[in-house]
């Protein structure tokens, strides 16, 4: 998708802070049933990343199984909960949840610093892409492969970090 320069940033802006809205929401909000909504909408707008960036399989595939099946299985088995047990000694704050906040609060900052200290522009992504998309393949699927092997390699295992992590937290939000 070809946008203007302003449009892109702005819809990067837009969908990074649903992201980052989204995730908050799934770990900070008590109610599961809130949680499990905030998760699609972190689902919703990391597939909808892929589309200014040309991969519309991708960002259809991740509507399709992370947001109309991982999410409706998630807020489905989150229904059946007993909500009366859920919230009956509900602690506001404890001994563990501040020392996760630490260790997860400097995981984050290490990221940050470790990503602001990167060079990225010497960074060759790819060594032979173009040699082999050159190649006259024989189906689309072939195609899809070899970009997502090659040119969203690093985007589609990060998203897949990001949506592991958000998946341990929705079941761990719904454990309790």
């Amino acid at each position: 998708m070809d946008l203007p320069g302003p449009i892109h940033d702005f819809l990067l802006v837009f969908l990074g802070s649903g992201l980052i809205l989204g995730g908050l929401g799934v770990v900070l909000l008590t109610n599961p049933i809130y949680s499990a909504f905030s998760l699609g909408l972190v689902f919703v707008c990391i597939s909808l990343l892929y589309i200014p960036s040309n991969s519309h399989f991708v960002a259809a595939a991740q509507l399709l199984i992370y947001v109309g099946a991982i999410n409706v299985l998630i807020i489905f088995a989150v229904m059946f909960m007993n909500g009366s047990e859920y919230y009956k000694d509900l602690n506001l704050w404890t001994v563990g949840d501040g020392v996760t906040s630490v260790v997860c609060t400097s995981i984050f900052a290490s990221l940050i610093t470790t990503i602001l200290d990167t060079s990225w522009y010497g960074i060759i992504w790819t060594t032979r892409s173009n040699q082999i998309i050159e190649q006259d393949l024989i189906s689309n699927s072939q195609q899809i492969g070899i970009h997502l092997s090659t040119d969203f390699f690093l985007p589609f295992e990060l998203i897949s970090i990001i949506l592991l992590v958000a998946l341990i937290g929705a079941i761990a939000v719904a454990r309790q």
